[in-house]
């Protein structure tokens, strides 16, 4: 078990750093189908460029 939380302790950065830059995608971009485009939350609107 010590392990595992070693390596996900050591790594904890670049997966906040991946999150960070698909929700930045997900914010500048809609769904191809309009109808299932989903609600955002208010905290991933602050991440918009326009």
């Amino acid at each position: 078990m010590g392990f595992i939380r070693n390596l996900f302790l050591r790594y904890l950065h670049i997966i906040a750093a991946v999150a960070l830059a698909v929700t930045t995608l997900t914010v500048n971009s809609t769904c191809l189908a309009i109808i299932h485009q989903e609600k955002l939350p208010d905290n991933a609107l602050k991440l918009r460029r326009f």
